[in-house]
């Protein structure tokens, strides 16, 4: 901006004065337009947000920090247009930086009139609120969250009575029936007793499923071939899928052998399967398969190269967009109407595969279908000892967030692939958690916290005290801003809010 000189000798007069000051401004762009919108004045503020140097913007329409859409809708011109007649314009929207990244501005411009009235220019003032409001959508996010947790907390209890009561029908029934076996029965007698012991097991097996829902029960697993759960549970499977549906399973040859929790298995194929056949209203194909494969290091996801069972559940049906797959594994994430999707079936799936030592992955297109592989670790060899699934349920996690929504949401995700929780809302009571507890293994930790030490300085304390614990840190703020402020931050892993558990749980596994 010019400056002119002062009217008596070096004193400052009332107009550069106000010059200095808006050109001091750097928290908002503040800059001046001619009738037609051309900028002919600019501060530090606006060369801090847009990007470009008083040189390089002078004579330049302002309408170059507006998105395509934007400009072919015709908005800056309309913009200009209503404050001249209304005599202000207010509004929000995305705005775009010379290096072309967008950020979310609130911006003001007033009309600027002479004596007589004449329309002479405009004022505008920019402000950039983006981190404002991401944390307006994470706090509404995360209510949504907690509404739906509620929800399926009521729903768990209720399906857990209803298993236990009917695993007590069951017991009556199976000890009825040994009792029967006892006595004298002829050929048919002795089919319908095994008919009816076949039935009660079938039974059991879905008492299972229904605990295994309500009560997240740990995994057990043990060594099976994947093809011999897939045989035993396809009627199941196939009665899930609609008639309208083509269904086909390939079961690969020679298939190698896995370490994993049978019912939690099947539970998986089952959600994936109804998920599959809801993608196909009209119709369609639904497949299975298994097959060995050889990965190379870090070719899916976090795994080690090595030896896996593939198990891929495909279909024809409606497919997902980009901006959906990102999300699919999230919880509580549902494309589908209120009522009709949990949103925690897929979550479910994936932390079944991670806590068992795999990974798993989607490719969709809109309108082609979509295909969810399954990676799971294979034994080297039917004599080799069994592989030990990593049982992350046995290692418990510390988050530290002062917001509490943030801090349910947090925990959400850490359980669904395994962890157990604990919680506080400060670094003091963090610092008090460590000592008490004792065998905290992970340290999670926003670094942004209003009382107290914040979450660098709680990393560097527990670091100091308990040197075998793993710690990450996680922060909405942007990493350069931090490290500017809270200095070097390469000694803990970062993680930037908002996450997604697939990105979680991958940092987690590369935690050493």
């Amino acid at each position: 901006m010019n400056i002119k000189r002062g009217v008596k000798g070096d004193k400052v007069s009332d107009e550069q004065r106000f010059q200095l000051l808006v050109s001091a401004i750097s928290d908002y762009a503040i800059y001046m337009l001619d009738t037609e919108g051309y900028i002919n004045s600019w501060n530090t503020g606006a060369q801090r947000f847009k990007g470009y140097s008083t040189e390089e913007i002078l004579g330049r329409h302002f309408s170059c920090f507006y998105t395509p859409q934007d400009n072919a809708d015709g908005l800056p011109a309309r913009a200009l247009r209503r404050a001249a007649e209304e005599g202000k314009y207010e509004a929000e929207g995305w705005r775009v930086r010379k290096d072309g990244r967008r950020f979310w501005a609130s911006v003001v411009i007033d009309p600027i009139r002479n004596d007589a009235g004449e329309l002479i220019g405009f004022a505008k003032i920019t402000r950039d609120i983006t981190e404002k409001r991401e944390a307006a959508e994470a706090l509404q996010k995360a209510n949504a969250a907690l509404f739906q947790s509620q929800k399926m907390e009521a729903l768990g209890q209720l399906t857990g009575g209803i298993a236990h009561d009917f695993n007590n029908l069951l017991s009556v029934v199976s000890s009825g029936i040994d009792l029967l076996s006892m006595q004298p029965q002829n050929k048919n007698e002795s089919k319908i007793l095994e008919s009816i012991r076949r039935a009660v097991e079938r039974g059991a097996g879905l008492t299972q499923h229904l605990l295994s829902f309500a009560r997240q029960q740990p995994l057990q697993p043990e060594k099976h071939n994947l093809n011999d759960l897939i045989g035993s549970f396809e009627s199941v499977l196939r009665r899930a899928g609609d008639a309208a549906l083509t269904f086909d399973i390939r079961l690969g040859s020679r298939l190698k052998t896995v370490s994993i929790d049978a019912t939690r298995f099947q539970t998986t194929l089952l959600n994936l399967v109804v998920n599959a056949r809801d993608a196909m209203p009209a119709g369609g194909k639904l497949s299975i398969t298994t097959e060995n494969v050889r990965l190379q290091p870090q070719e899916i996801g976090g795994l080690a190269s090595g030896d896996y069972v593939r198990i891929v559940v495909a279909d024809t049906g409606t497919g997902m967009p980009p901006e959906v797959v990102a999300r699919a594994f999230e919880p509580f994430f549902t494309t589908k109407e209120m009522g009709k999707g949990t949103g925690l079936g897929l979550s479910q799936v994936y932390g079944f595969i991670m806590q068992s030592g795999g990974d798993i992955t989607i490719e969709s297109t809109l309108g082609e279908g979509c295909v969810i592989s399954m990676y799971l670790p294979a034994h080297e060899s039917d004599d080799a000892a069994g592989y030990a699934a990593p049982d992350t349920s046995a290692e418990k996690v510390l988050i530290v967030e002062d917001e509490p929504d943030l801090l349910d949401v947090a925990a959400g995700l850490f359980r669904a692939i395994g962890y157990e929780v604990v919680t506080a809302s400060s670094s003091a009571e963090a610092i008090d958690l460590l000592a008490r507890i004792g065998d905290i293994d992970i340290l999670f930790s926003d670094v942004v916290m209003p009382h107290g030490m914040n979450g660098v300085e709680l990393a560097c304390l527990a670091r100091q005290r308990y040197p075998t614990l793993k710690i990450m840190l996680v922060s909405g703020y942007p990493l350069p801003a931090l490290k500017a402020e809270h200095g070097d931050l390469e000694n803990f892993p970062f993680l930037h809010k908002p996450y997604q558990l697939a990105e979680l749980a991958r940092k987690l596994r590369l935690m050493v």
